[in-house]
Parts: structure tokens; C-alpha cells; sequence
């Protein structure tokens, strides 16, 4: 869309009892559809043969997988003809013959393992059970007629190894799993080489498996304070190293090369501030070749001469932070994504030999030329002498000298991810981009218990929910006013899962700091939620004992009562919209309504949209458009910012709104026009 084009639509769409607040008249108004809506392309892939391109790519309106050959990508022809749930996961079999996916219904996180020839078309349900979740476990370079996967259709809580035979789809029995192991390590010959138990301390322990048998001596120990930092990543081709990312010794995860014979370890890589986060191994030796680290940003660095030579042409031809997604057997062709964070990440196919880069695909190319923030890198510290890396992006015309500081305070959106086992990163974030289109710096802040940057700022969030990992988002916002990014009155907190619980914590714990807030499928009581965890999930129930608090005690379930929003669900005074899918196997629709009904009992204002075809969180594109065109118009009231209107978007979704349309501009005029 032109510049031209995109004021006229910023001109129409602009709600005008907010026009006199908009600090950004000059900046187009990106609509919501182009930043939340199907992406054209994403998720390239090459196949192992090295001769076929995929990638998933809209079809009538929903996301599906897409082939070419490689010598003709506009040849392109839709595989899958997935009808309404997206398709968000694919790899291709090792023979290169099938394409192989995961779906689940409606959001439950069921995933069933589907198969589609690559020629004919043909597709079949690998994994034909109910209330069953796959797990891929091994798949191999050396052989390529089957795979390993898991299934808990045996008991919920436990995968037996299974191996598919991917031309008949015949399932054979591996290794049935009645010893409660949560995971298992295949070697390149699918062979089950070890087995991964949950300990009583919430650690875990590592067994060898022979011939399919599980040793009962553990042959390696991990404590309670290195389960999230430490665990197996893989062995070489020949099966004679075993890596791992190991905290043990150390702070952060280093990675690791065990001599599996004589148990030698050895130190390949590490960082004193951050995590050994990925790495890229040989498809043919399955050695590892670069390492990267995410601090601030992702830094690659090369172990093998030859890649360094591939890494350092990628470095000075692409503009932004670059990805190898994708090798073939041969290791002649990549798959290299470019993300420039101000512009939509693109696709592209490197030869190495001839050291030669192909544009494959702009990922959203309406994005081009729309006025895309920075996001700029930040160490903020915490009260108690914490480093908490963090992201800030600015809306676009309030940052003129290019600073990383508005001229004058701007309202603000802290924006916390969920978990809260998890972490905020450098690169194009939608959210971030459409919240700062409508006048708002965004900051997201990863407070103690995110991963990435050692297993002692892991554990400083240990039994902290609601409290000190709280008092790290309150810091990060006070950060953010002392440095005149914000004023104090005009702070908004949105998020989603453990985001939904800070949002719904930080209205009822701190009243008095927020403006409103937006919370997405965020638990209200931490009781309940333990209770309702998946049984798939038994295995970590220990860990979140350690790290939550226990239920089973009367001190444990103490400290959950008093760290869940529900039970001050009364002291929350500002404007609160809620949305939920109904399905979501990981914190139950139970968690919302819980909460809206305590606000209703004591008349306080919430808005609370659920949908019916959603889990933990809003995989539909229609829906996630439908719930943003709501929290648009409801932040837009609370801070002052731009708002496309609701309009019909509603139409196009399954939202249901349950309760408070009122307190949410627009919206009761959008249900009464649907």
C-alpha cells in the first residue's frame, strides 16, 4: 500500500473523540488486518533431497502448507486444505516423499501427527486416536522410511515409543513407558538411548537405555536448581558425542560435548551473561558448527572455518538479524530468514558453493513501506540489583533524534510475556508494532524467572509470583517514567498467560499503578490452577510445586491463596478487559470466569470476551483481529491513543461477549450490528 493510500486510511479510521490526543497525526494508521492477519508466506523449508521448496501460505482464508520445486518456486501448488484451524507446524519426512504436520481441534493442544504425499496429495491421519497428543522423538538422516513418536493414548499422563512406518502408517511398540519417564534421547539410528525421570526435588535424572531396557542407575543428575538450564540436546551422527546444555558448575547454560564411552565432558561453548541458546550442526556429522547466544540480540559464532565464510557473506548481504531455518542432506542449499525488525522479515535461498542469495518471499509484504518502529535493547535494574534485559519501541514521530526516547512522554503499554518460563527477544513483534502505531511506547520487561540468562535469575523468581517478580515489572515502569518515556497516570499492563496473571495481579495487588489493563488467558487462582494442569504435564508438577508453591501443604496452598488475584479481585478500580478460549487445556476458562464473577458480585466494571473454537490463546486470525479491534478501543479510552473502529470484525469471529460491552467503547454497537 502506498503512503498516500495509508494517510487516507489513517484519515477514515481514526476514531474521532481521539483525535485530539494523537501526538503522531502525520503517521499513517497501519490497519489491524495487515499486521494480525495472514502473513502471505512463512515457515520455509527445503526439502532433505534438496528438491523441493514448502512454506505456509493462506488458502481460502486459512493457513496451509505449500510445495514448489526449487528450480520453479512459482510453481507453487497447496498441499493441506486445513478448513479452520492453521496449520503452525511442519517438517518433511526424511525421504522427502511426505510433508508431515501437527493440528489439534479447536485450540485443546491434542496434536494428532498427519501425512501428506508430496506428488499425489494424498493425506492421512498418522496418529487416529482421540485426546491424544503426539510427540515427534526422533527422526534421522540414515534412515528414512520411519520416524520415532510418543503417544499417550495408553495413559494421558505418559508416551510410549512408538515407531511409524511412514509408507503403511503401521504403529510398532518401542518401548512402553511404565516407569513415568517424561521424555527419551534417540540416536541417528532411532534408537532409544536414553530416558529422562522427574525427581523429587523437581530435578530430573537421565537414564541409558539398551535395547530398549531402561537402566535403573541414573547415569546423570540434574538438580532442582538446574531444571530449566539443563538437559541433553542431541548426539552426533556416529552416536560417539552426546551434547548437552548444561548449567551444572555454572551459572548460565554452556554447551557441552560428552564422550559418550568414557563420560569425558568438555566445555564447546559459553557465555558469562546468557544461555548457549541454539546452535547449527552438520546434517552429516551432526557436529555442532555455530553457536548463538541471546543477550540483548542473537550473536552467532562459528567453529567451523567454512561456516564462518557463510555466516560472514549473510552478515553483509542481509539487513537484520538472520536465521538458518533450513538445511538440506547435502548441506548445499539454506533456507536463511532476515528479520529487520522496521520492515517484514523475509526468506531467502543460499547456495553455498556458488555464494549466491535468492529472495524467496516477504513474509507480510503490505507491511512494506508502513511506518515500523525500532525496538531498542535495555538493561533496567531492579530494586534489589537485578539485570533485567528488556525491549522498548516508541511510537513512530515521538523519537525524532533516533535517541530511544520520546521528546515528551508518551502513554505506555508494558507488555509481559507469558511463562513465565519464557523470554522476551530482539525482532519484529506485531504487538509491539500495532500498539506503538496507536501512540503507545511499548516495553516488555523480562523479570526474574524469564530464561535465557541463568539458572540464578531463574530461581530468584521461585516462590515470588505476585510479589518480587511483581516488583520487577513496577520497576521496569518506573524506569520507564523517571527517564521520561511515560508519566505515572498513563500506564497501561497487558499480557497474556503468566502476562494475563501479572496483568490481573498488578490491578489488584497495585490499584493505584495501572490505568487498565488487558488480560488474555491469565490464571486468577493459583489453586485451581494447578489443579487443572494437562496430564501430560504430570512430570513437571514437582517443579512447579518448588516454583509456584505447594498444594499439598498447608503453608503452600497459604502462600497461592494470598499470590492470586482472585482473592482481591475487590481492590481492583480500573478499567479490566478479559479474553479467554474456551478450551484451553493449560489454564481452563474457569480462571476468567472465575474472577468476572467476583467483579460482577461486587459491581465492578469488566469486560470479558470468550471464544468458542480457542485454546491458550487466539490461533484464528479472525478472532485475534475481532479481540485487538476490542482492546484498541478500550485502551484508547484508558490512555488516549488511536483506534481503528471495531466495525464488522466481530462478524467474521466466533467471539462471544459475556459479560460488560458497555464499559468497552464500541463494542455494543458492533454486537448489535452482527
Amino acid at each position: 500500500m502506498t503512503k498516500s493510500v495509508l494517510l487516507a486510511a489513517a484519515a477514515l479510521s481514526i476514531t474521532a473523540a481521539n483525535t485530539a490526543a494523537v501526538a503522531q497525526d502525520s503517521v499513517p494508521l497501519i490497519p489491524r488486518e495487515k499486521i494480525f492477519g495472514n502473513p502471505s508466506r512463512i515457515a520455509g523449508r527445503l526439502s532433505p533431497d534438496g528438491k523441493w521448496l514448502s512454506w505456509i501460505a493462506p488458502r481460502d482464508g486459512v493457513l496451509n502448507i505449500h510445495v514448489a520445486p526449487v528450480s520453479d518456486p512459482a510453481a507453487a501448488k497447496p498441499l493441506t486444505n486445513e478448513r479452520q484451524r492453521p496449520i503452525r507446524q511442519y517438517f518433511w519426512s526424511p525421504d522427502s516423499r511426505q510433508i508431515l504436520f501437527i493440528n489439534d481441534k479447536g485450540g485443546d493442544e491434542n496434536f494428532l501427527l498427519y501425512g501428506v504425499d508430496v506428488v499425489s496429495g494424498a493425506q492421512r491421519t498418522l496418529t487416529p486416536f482421540e485426546k491424544t497428543r503426539v510427540q515427534v522423538l526422533g527422526t534421522s538422516n540414515a534412515v528414512k522410511d520411519r520416524i520415532l513418536v510418543g503417544i499417550n493414548n495408553r495413559d494421558p499422563r505418559w508416551h510410549d515409543v512408538h515407531s511409524l512406518d511412514l509408507a503403511t502408517a503401521k504403529l510398532v511398540p518401542v518401548l512402553i513407558n511404565k516407569g513415568e519417564y517424561s521424555g527419551f534421547l534417540a540416536d541417528e539410528q532411532l534408537q532409544i538411548r536414553a530416558a529422562t525421570k522427574a525427581r523429587g526435588d523437581g530435578g530430573s535424572e537421565f537414564h541409558r537405555v539398551t535395547n530398549n531396557v531402561v537402566e535403573a542407575t541414573p547415569f546423570e543428575q540434574v538438580t532442582h536448581e538446574d531444571s530449566q538450564t539443563t538437559a541433553p540436546a542431541g548426539f552426533t551422527k556416529d552416536g560417539k558425542i552426546l551434547y548437552w546444555l548444561d548449567s551444572r558448575g555454572r551459572d548460565t547454560a554452556a554447551l557441552i560435548a560428552q564422550d559418550v564411552s568414557s563420560g569425558r565432558k568438555s566445555v564447546v561453548a559459553e557465555n558469562a551473561k546468557a544461555d548457549i541458546s541454539s546452535a547449527l550442526s552438520n546434517p552429516a556429522t551432526g557436529r555442532v558448527e555455530a553457536y548463538a547466544v541471546n543477550y540483548l540480540k542473537t550473536e552467532w559464532t562459528p567453529l567451523d572455518p567454512k561456516v564462518k565464510t557463510d555466516l560472514d557473506f549473510l552478515k553483509t548481504r542481509l539487513k537484520g538479524e538472520f536465521a538458518v531455518v533450513s538445511r538440506t542432506d547435502a548441506d548445499d542449499r539454506w533456507i536463511v530468514a532476515d528479520d529487520p525488525v522496521v520492515a517484514p522479515a523475509t526468506a531467502h535461498l543460499y547456495d553455498r558453493k556458488a555464494k549466491s542469495l535468492t529472495k524467496l518471499y516477504t513474509t507480510r509484504p503490505e507491511l512494506e513501506g508502513a511506518p515500523l518502529a525500532a525496538m531498542h535493547p535495555r538493561e533496567i535494574k531492579t530494586r534489589d540489583g537485578l539485570t533485567m534485559v528488556s525491549y522498548l519501541t516508541l511510537p513512530p514521530g515521538s523519537d525524532k533524534d533516533g535517541d530511544g526516547r520520546p521528546e515528551k512522554p508518551v502513554p505506555l503499554v508494558l507488555l509481559v510475556h507469558g511463562g513465565p518460563w519464557g523470554r522476551d527477544a530482539y525482532g519484529y513483534s506485531g504487538t509491539h508494532q500495532w500498539l506503538a502505531n496507536r501512540g503507545y511506547a511499548v516495553l516488555s520487561a523480562n523479570f526474574r524467572a524469564s530464561t535465557g540468562f541463568g539458572k540464578k535469575f531463574i530461581s530468584a523468581g521461585d516462590l515470588q509470583w505476585g510479589t518480587k517478580m511483581h516488583d520487577d515489572l513496577i520497576d521496569a515502569v518506573d524506569w520507564a517514567v523517571a527517564g521520561g518515556v511515560t508519566s505515572a497516570d498513563k500506564v497501561a499492563i497487558m499480557g497474556g498467560s503468566y502476562g494475563g496473571y501479572a496483568t490481573l495481579a498488578g490491578l489488584a495487588f497495585t490499584p493505584d499503578k495501572f490505568a487498565c489493563g488487558v488480560d488474555i488467558v491469565g490464571p486468577s487462582n493459583l489453586q485451581t490452577l494447578l489443579q487443572t494442569i494437562p496430564p501430560y504435564w504430570t512430570a513437571l508438577r514437582t517443579q512447579f510445586y518448588k516454583r509456584m508453591g505447594d498444594p499439598t501443604t498447608a503453608e503452600g496452598l497459604a502462600l497461592l491463596k494470598e499470590r492470586s488475584p482472585l482473592y482481591k479481585a475487590d481492590r481492583i478500580s480500573k478499567p479490566l478487559l478479559i479474553g479467554q478460549g474456551a478450551n484451553d487445556p493449560r489454564v481452563n476458562v474457569k480462571e476468567s470466569e472465575q474472577i468476572v464473577e467476583a467483579m460482577k458480585a461486587k459491581n465492578i466494571p469488566v469486560t470479558y470476551v470468550v471464544f468458542p473454537d480457542e485454546g491458550h490463546g487466539f490461533a484464528r486470525p479472525v478472532n485475534n483481529i475481532a479481540f485487538n479491534a476490542v482492546a484498541e478501543n478500550f485502551l484508547a479510552k484508558c490512555l488516549g491513543g488511536r483506534a481503528e473502529p471495531i466495525g464488522d470484525t466481530l462478524k467474521a469471529s466466533t467471539a462471544q461477549v459475556q459479560h460488560g460491552a458497555e464499559f468497552a467503547p464500541g463494542l455494543a454497537d458492533a454486537l448489535a450490528a452482527r
